[in-house]
């Protein structure tokens, strides 16, 4: 009878038990680990299922260790070759011993071999801008020396290749290779100018270029910009042997200029020409250029100018532009040269005819490059800034005419934006669209982070 009662006594405990670790689960196994990690004065017993330890066979493994010979190892690093690289531009300048000296090479037997040497005196001297790498010894001779450029826009590079041979003589060869396209973001913001912002985030000039004229007439990058906008950028590098060599083209960019984003992405219909388009696809292709002067780094300080001569402001006739004399002024448009000579105080003049109403004027003129009657298309250069006329200092005098009325060139621009991409090519342009944006992101956040 007693052994009955305990037994059951035994298990309304097990039961109550039970019900409180369903319950409770997690606080019982804190509590019961706190109990076996603090030592709680308790003995506990823990079952092993497992095969007893010392039952288990033992093998013991003997194996002899020879210790390295550190000698052996001094004269290994002393027979080791470190070969130094070094990479570097040509300059306007140079001659065989400035670049060598640059390219970190002390080697008379080298200068002499590349001063007689014809494909280095025409292919690299006097090349300014060819990128140049050299492999020297560690006694600072020339172990060997690339150079590579690109000379038209067929996808090829050119490399020339200075090679030290087997027997201590140098050997030149000339080779082709095709540019590999590489895909890469950059972003960046305006503290003083589009270019300073370029160099601080290491964008090549180009893409500058490029993006100012994407969107010129949304932004007038002459005078429109303000400290603290901002850009994020993809673009297109083409590589040769790894190394970039040319810059290609603006793939996607989003600009925030005085509180106002926008966007563009690069996209070619099939069987038509590519161009630019808003995310919601809407060209940026327009029918006029919003500028006679490509941007650049001389013409980014670009101002309205007071008349010196006729004491007044020209803004309501025109726009007039400060830049040094010979540089070069395009067309903004298609159409036929209707005047190309000098006119009174406007001095050399060009006049252009788009159509029935639209007409363009270029004045100041150093030098006249069309002639009269002559076609021009869009972006073609019909001369170069100057002096000449009523004008005390280099700049050039442009007007843009609808039906003999002065107009903005900027609104005008923007008005002839109306090109809309096709149903069928809608579903691919989305889908290029949504991966762009998720990269200018990125370009974007790596920049934050960099600044952090």
């Amino acid at each position: 009878m007693k052994k009955n009662t305990l037994t059951i006594a035994a298990e309304r405990a097990l039961s109550i038990a039970a019900g409180v670790l369903e319950q409770h689960p997690r606080k019982l196994t804190a509590l019961l680990a706190a109990i076996l990690l603090g030592g709680g004065g308790g003995a506990f017993a823990v079952a092993s299922f497992g095969p007893d330890a010392s039952a288990l066979p033992v093998r013991e493994v003997l194996e002899t260790v020879q210790p390295a010979s550190l000698s052996e190892q001094a004269e290994a690093l002393d027979a080791h070759v470190f070969n130094l690289y070094r990479s570097d531009v040509v300059r306007p300048t140079d001659t065989v011993e400035s670049l060598l000296a640059r390219l970190g090479v002390n080697d008379a037997e080298a200068a002499a071999y590349l001063r007689q040497d014809a494909t280095v005196r025409t292919q690299l001297l006097g090349r300014p801008g060819r990128t140049v790498r050299a492999e020297a010894t560690e006694q600072h001779g020339l172990a060997g020396l690339t150079a590579r450029w690109v000379n038209d826009d067929s996808g090829q590079f050119r490399r020339l290749v200075v090679q030290r041979q087997a027997d201590g003589r140098f050997a030149t060869r000339m080779e082709s290779a095709p540019l590999a396209p590489s895909v890469r973001l950059g972003s960046g913001t305006i503290r003083s100018s589009l270019f300073a912002a370029v160099d601080e985030s290491h964008i090549p000039d180009e893409i500058a270029v490029q993006v100012a004229d994407i969107f010129s007439a949304d932004i007038d990058f002459h005078r429109g910009l303000r400290k603290g906008d901002r850009f994020s950028v993809v673009y297109e590098a083409l590589e040769a042997d790894g190394e970039p060599l040319r810059t290609g083209r603006v793939l996607s960019v989003e600009f925030v200029n005085n509180g106002k984003t926008l966007h563009a992405v690069w996209f070619q219909e099939a069987g038509s020409k590519g161009g630019y388009y808003t995310f919601d696809g809407k060209s940026l292709t327009s029918s006029y250029l919003a500028s006679p002067m490509e941007f650049s780094r001389v013409t980014s300080g670009f101002a309205m100018r007071f008349h010196p001569v006729l004491q007044r402001w020209r803004a309501h006739l025109g726009v007039d532009y400060g830049a040094p004399s010979g540089t070069p002024v395009r067309t903004v448009g298609d159409g036929i040269v209707e005047f190309a000579g000098v006119q009174n105080g406007f001095g050399n003049v060009v006049i252009v005819k788009h159509n029935n109403s639209d007409q363009t004027l270029y004045a100041h003129l150093s030098r006249i490059d069309v002639r009269l009657g002559q076609a021009v298309s869009q972006g073609q250069r019909v001369g170069a800034v100057g002096a000449t006329g009523w004008a005390t200092g280099p700049h050039l005098h442009f007007e843009f005419r609808v039906n003999g009325a002065h107009q903005d060139p900027v609104q005008v621009a923007r008005r002839h934006q109306n090109v809309q991409l096709t149903a069928a090519s809608r579903p691919s342009f989305e889908r290029l669209a949504r991966s762009m944006r998720a990269q200018l992101s990125a370009a974007a956040l790596a920049t934050v982070a960099s600044a952090e």
